[in-house]
């Protein structure tokens, strides 16, 4: 019995992994389900979708693996953050669709809070932004848009949830309502200093604290699944947000420790160990992982396109018809050429934060074509990612910095980019054997606390490195390309007006 189950919920999709004894995969399920638009910039999912596609993709991982329920030691699960539900205590109905994180439809109250002098308040408890992003304002806009949901949740009759909340309420069959650390973190409504809900800003929300879960370590008891699930009852041992499983699957426990996962967007974690670090450079602060009570920081920066813009030039222009062929039209490009694209198609994430500014491209000639673009795409993932460490650096000068950053993520398996990555930053840049490290966090906090995976050191140690990106690029080429990048941008943000 010394498999783990890693339940890996994310925003297009649901995936189940098998992993075993000595953390390897044995099986994996994966389920796309649909995305609802109901109106520009709103952003939802059916709950029902959710929890059926994790159901369905567990079971199949297990009998993909050929396995029995007696086979399985624990369940971890990883999930999309500040993705919000709210849903009935009694029934376990929906109230409302599941409002996604992308989602901007609280972006006038997000500008109230700010012009009402809230933001320093929210920042100061919670490590974040008055921004639409986190849970906080789409839960207040539930209680406040849906008929009777106010009411309700006063007379203690609704619950609210992050993903993995949800899907734990209803894996044990309503007998959990509970999330980790690293979820409560996205909220906006959780003091990460104090470790608990925050009644500053709950009043300010208008939340009732009868509807928030019991907060708990990442590696934690969170309840035993239903026993008709899966043959009998399964622990649920292990919870984190992806981006912080993804964090521990990268084994960044050493304070100075980075890892940026590539998928459509960009997230880059430091760990800055015991130490809450107060950005000055709009990075997020935030909890990279909660174990024995004692909650590990981390300064955190996300870029909204990463691996996106990949599929721009796929779907978008149609130069491509698969993300492999940007590798052999970057290498083809012209090197005379300096075409520079900012890919800011929803605005731009950290250190900028600029919500309203669009995508451009600079130095077009009239030989400039496929290859030029396919280059100057995979090369703003770079020059972003450099943006964002800058602004960690700028914010962190700790003990134990280390310049190594350790990349996941799809858009990792192009050469050619984790080449150029490496290049602009001016530091190495480690590509791992095991490329699904948010499930591998996820599955790793439950293996530990069953007993089944060795403990943090150990795990540490058995890090593998597939590759490491040197950087060839001399300082004076870095230099001259990164300050056009950072004219691009500024002439980007100017043209918003």
């Amino acid at each position: 019995m010394s498999n783990i189950l890693s339940i890996d919920q994310g925003t297009t999709s649901s995936r189940a992994i098998v992993f075993d004894g000595s953390m390897g995969i044995v099986a994996s399920a994966q389920e796309e389900f649909a995305q609802h638009f109901p109106q520009s910039g709103w952003v939802e999912h059916e709950p029902d979708d959710l929890w059926s596609t994790v159901a369905g993709t567990c079971r199949a991982a297990i009998e993909k693996a050929g396995l029995g329920p007696d086979d399985i030691a624990a369940i971890g699960i990883t999930n999309q953050r500040e993705t919000t539900l709210v849903w009935d205590r009694t029934t376990g109905k929906p109230v409302y669709r599941a409002i996604v994180w992308q989602d901007r439809r609280t972006a006038a109250f997000c500008r109230e809070l700010v012009a009402d002098g809230h933001a320093e308040t929210i920042t100061e408890k919670t490590g974040l932004l008055a921004d639409p992003y986190f849970s906080g304002t789409k839960l207040k806009w539930i209680l406040d848009n849906v008929e009777g949901a106010r009411a309700r949740a006063e007379r203690g009759e609704l619950l609210f949830g992050t993903v993995d909340t949800y899907l734990i309420w209803k894996l044990t069959g309503g007998q959990a309502h509970v999330t980790d650390a690293t979820n409560a973190a996205r909220t906006m409504l959780y003091d990460i200093h104090k470790g608990r809900w925050s009644k500053t800003i709950c009043d300010l929300f208008g939340i009732p604290a009868a509807m928030l879960p019991e907060v708990r370590d990442c590696a934690a008891d969170f309840g035993m699944t239903r026993p008709d699930l899966f043959g009998r009852p399964l622990p649920i041992l292990g919870v984190a947000g992806d981006q912080q499983a993804a964090t521990v699957g990268q084994a960044c426990f050493e304070p100075g420790m980075l890892k940026s996962t590539y998928g459509t967007g960009c997230f880059a974690l430091l760990n800055t160990g015991a130490v809450a670090v107060r950005s000055q450079n709009r990075l997020l602060t935030t909890i990279a992982y909660q174990l024995d009570g004692k909650p590990t920081y981390a300064l955190e920066g996300s870029i909204f396109i990463a691996g996106a813009v990949v599929q721009w030039l796929r779907d978008g222009l149609k130069i491509i018809r698969e993300a492999a062929e940007t590798q052999p039209l970057a290498e083809s490009a012209d090197p005379h050429q300096e075409v520079i694209l900012v890919p800011a198609f929803t605005g731009l994430g950290a250190p900028y934060w600029n919500p309203d500014c669009r995508g451009a491209v600079f130095g077009l000639t009239r030989s400039s074509g496929p290859a030029e673009l396919a280059r100057a795409a995979l090369e703003s993932v770079g020059y972003q990612t450099r943006d964002l460490l800058e602004a960690m650096h700028a914010d962190w000068q700790g003990e134990g910095a280390q310049p190594t950053l350790r990349v996941d993520g799809g858009m990792t398996a192009s050469d050619w980019a984790m080449q150029f990555l490496a290049d602009i930053i001016g530091a190495p840049v480690d590509r791992p054997q095991v490329l699904e490290t948010t499930a591998l966090g996820a599955a790793w906090l439950a293996g530990q606390r069953a007993g089944v995976y060795p403990g943090m050191a150990e795990f540490a140690k058995g890090w593998m490195l597939e590759r490491t990106f040197t950087p060839a690029m001399t300082q004076d080429i870095r230099a001259a390309k990164y300050a056009a990048w950072k004219r691009a941008v500024e002439a980007t943000i100017a043209a918003t007006g």
